[in-house]
Order: C-alpha cells, then structure tokens, then sequence
C-alpha cells in the first residue's frame, strides 16, 4: 500500500500513521483542517434528481427496511413505452418528512468528479472503491445495525450524525449484511461519535455499525474499500491458467481426451510456477480496480461538432476517418 497517498491524506492525515495505527485495527475519528473533501454534495444531488434521467437501483430508500420502489419512483412514457423506477422528487421529500433514509449507489459510476476521485484513492491503496451517498433526517436510524464487506470512510457533509461502532468479526466464518439475534449477543461497542460537517470517520472492515441523523439533514459519503475474498482468488486463479490457454474444445477418443488433459496440466503448472500467495492477492486486487468505472475515452462532442465542417458523401467528415478509424 502507497505511503505517498495525498487522496488518503485529506481525510485522515498521515496515510503512514493511519495504515499501521487505524487500518483493518480500529475505528477512528478525524478532523482534516479545513474539512474533509467530498466530491458530492446535496447540491450534486439537486443536479442528478433534476436531469430526469435518475433512477433505480442507483436511489433507494430505507425506514428500517428497504422500501418497495414504487413508493418513490414513477414511470414515464418513451417512445409509446412505459419504463418504470425513475426517481420521483416529491415522493423522496415525502418519505424524508416522514423519517426515512435516501440511499444513492454507485455515486462514482454517475458522478464524474467522484470517478475521478476515487480512481486516485484506489491507485493509493490498491484496492477497488466505491462511493454511496446518505441522506437522513434527525432523529431517524438510517441502516440496521450491520456488517460491510469493505473498509469505509465516511465523510460528513451536511448535518451531523451519531454514529455506534461495535466489535469486529471473531473469526473468519462471519458474513456482511445485518446482524441479527441469529448471529449471537450484540457486539459490544468500541465507539460513539457524532460526525459534523467536514468529519471523517473509519470503520474497518467487518466492524457492526449503525447512524443516526442528530441535527438538521444529516448527508454524508461514504467510500468502500472492496477486499478480495476467496471467491475472488479462485476467479483470478482460474482468469491465470486460461491466459494463453488453447485446447480443442471437443477432442475425439481417450488418446485425444488424454492428450488434451496433459497438455492442460503441463499449462497449469507453468503458469503457477513462481506464483506465490502475495503475488495471487495482488493479482486478484488488480482484477478489481480494473473492474471499476473508466473514464469516458470517446472525446467531447461539443468538440466533435466544433470540427464538423463539411460533410462529404458517406456523411463522416473526412478528416476524422482516421481517427475515427484510430479508436476502434
């Protein structure tokens, strides 16, 4: 993990004291000296609900439960269609007045300062990242009491919220999502803070958790560290050995089928040779980062109509055939 990391360092300070005091250890609380940086805001979010284009499953919304969508989504009428699940405003600021939470997903596949953004941040740590962003009156519980499969940052923007950080997993057979009575006695708490505007808190991997608006309307976003798990190890195994891997699909006899077989194991065994179990994590977080949103590569089109001067007969302007050509 990067030790120059300035993304990292305008939330928590020092990334090297961080890593070896807070990461995968403990939670912790900061107060970056003039706040800490967020990409979105509730005016981003003005932005997004006024395009009309917002939809689900990138909005949600809780009250103790996950709502049923029709409760703030609406459908419109397209081209003599009916799509449905668009974001419907008022329904939103009804269920807001009401005490339930608003859920933005995936904030960084729709948002390009936070794809950028976190695009810098996973370059530091290594590791894919998300963005989600929470609205939630006071007074109101956002999400149950519940387990993430990633480390969070969380940084408050509006608002402020109070915040129950309790005991991490006990092993490694422990699962994300809500903890319930099934899983034993409630962990105890570690933490209990409450996140004003410019706050940033860190909750480890695995730790339960569970806010509360406090004053105002509480916003805030948080940033998901995705880790690798095992499944993750065995596609990035399985991604290893087919690289460069050709066999005939449907070899005919035992000679052929045996033949195949054994060339499958010499390539196995010469794609693993030096591969060892940090190299396998490595490749594995690789395969995530690559998996996140990339940057639109396909160029302005307020430029591309700047240089549309004169079309000629195939109706594609002749000096950028070949760039056109050139991107594929």
């Amino acid at each position: 993990m990067a030790m120059h990391a300035p993304t990292l360092a305008q939330w928590v300070g020092d990334p090297a004291d961080f890593i070896a005091s807070y990461w995968n250890k403990r939670p912790g609380v900061f107060h970056p000296e003039g706040g800490g940086h967020s990409s979105f805001t509730l005016a981003d979010l003005d932005t997004a609900m006024s395009t009309g284009f917002f939809r689900e499953p990138y909005v949600e919304m809780w009250d103790g439960d996950k709502l049923p969508a029709r409760k703030f989504t609406t459908t419109r009428t397209v081209a003599r269609g009916t799509p449905a699940g668009f974001a419907d405003a008022r329904r939103i600021r009804e269920l807001l007045d009401k005490g339930a939470t608003l859920l933005l997903r995936c904030v960084d596949q729709w948002h390009a300062p936070t794809r950028t953004l976190l695009a810098s941040l996973a370059a530091e740590l290594g590791r894919p990242v998300e963005a989600f962003f929470f609205v939630t009156p006071a007074g109101r519980q956002g999400l149950p009491l519940h387990r993430d499969d990633a480390d969070v940052l969380v940084v408050q923007v509006a608002g402020s919220k109070t915040w129950h950080i309790h005991e991490g997993p006990a092993d490694e057979n422990w699962h994300a999502g809500r903890v319930t009575d099934q899983d034993g006695p409630r962990p105890p708490e570690l933490l209990r803070t409450t996140l004003h505007p410019g706050d940033v808190l860190y909750v480890p991997r695995g730790f339960a958790h569970r806010a509360s608006g406090d004053q105002g309307l509480s916003a805030h976003l948080s940033l998901t560290v995705r880790e690798v798990g095992a499944s993750d190890l065995v596609d990035t195994l399985r991604s290893l050995i087919a690289e460069e891997l050709s066999l005939p699909e449907r070899p005919l006899g035992e000679e052929a089928l045996a033949s195949t077989a054994a060339r499958l194991l010499t390539h196995t065994a010469e794609r693993l040779a030096g591969l060892d179990a940090a190299n396998l994590v490595n490749r594995a977080r690789a395969r995530g980062r690559a998996g996140m949103p990339p940057a639109p590569d396909t160029g302005s089109f307020a430029e591309l109509a700047a240089h549309w001067s004169t079309a000629p007969a195939d109706g594609y302007p002749a000096e950028h055939r070949q760039t056109a050509g050139a991107r594929g």
